[in-house]
């Protein structure tokens, strides 16, 4: 049996800390029917948890079409090149964020910090500009560029069931020069993710979030723990 966690239907927790290992961000699926879509991929040493909980919750990795990387570090890619070789997915990640990926940049993708290293990785997508719509049957999987913790940061958000579900990995930072981060970037960001009025909020450390009202009073928190000088 696997791990994962239901958040939503056919919306589900596959990894991170307590469903994988404790040094991977959290890991999504959504299953689309036809297809699955996996959003962020852990730091590398959990690939077959990953596969496992997938498995665990009723769904096949071989499905797997697309893994989507919200930034470019090493606890969201380290099983990225793994997952796509067992799956036959395809990766895509912000166009600002591809080159750290695509040369192994030892700092871009934080691996040193994590005292590890991540190997040059071929990405097959690339987002260019603020938005993007992915087409899934009567559903549409929202790709929006929010800069700040790294130039290519991105988050997703899908319409189901009446909720608006939002995948806002990393919202809270941390912000270091070496990753390229901005905070006049980030703050901008943010109040796009107010704006979408998420009624779940999935973070990439911090857990999941609902209703609405503790979605934005998480973002809030953050944007005064982050206030100009």
């Amino acid at each position: 049996m696997g791990n994962a966690e239901c958040i939503a239907r056919g919306i589900y927790l596959v990894g991170g800390s307590g469903i994988s290992r404790s040094d991977d961000a959290t890991s999504f699926v959504i299953d689309f029917g036809a297809e699955l879509v996996m959003i962020d991929a852990g730091a590398g040493d959990s690939t077959e948890m990953l596969l496992s909980n997938m498995e665990g919750a009723g769904l096949n990795p071989a499905g797997l079409s697309l893994l989507i990387l919200t930034h470019c570090h090493i606890d969201h890619i380290g099983s990225a090149p793994a997952i796509r070789d067992l799956c036959g997915c395809k990766i895509m990640i912000h166009s600002l964020d591809a080159e750290a990926v695509e040369r192994g940049d030892p700092i871009r993708t934080a691996a040193r910090w994590y005292g590890t290293d991540f190997p040059p990785t071929r990405m097959d997508l690339k987002l260019v500009g603020d938005h993007l719509a992915l087409p899934y049957g009567d559903e549409t999987l929202h790709c929006l560029h929010t800069p700040g913790h790294t130039p290519g940061s991105i988050v997703l958000y899908l319409d189901r069931d009446g909720k608006r579900i939002l995948f806002g990995q990393d919202i809270h930072g941390p912000f270091l020069a070496a990753f390229g981060s901005d905070m006049g970037q980030w703050r901008i960001s943010m109040e796009k993710l107010l704006a979408l009025d998420a009624d779940v909020l999935c973070e990439g450390h911090f857990g999941i979030f609902q209703p609405r009202e503790r979605v934005q009073a998480f973002i809030r928190k953050h944007l005064r723990m982050n206030e100009r000088p």
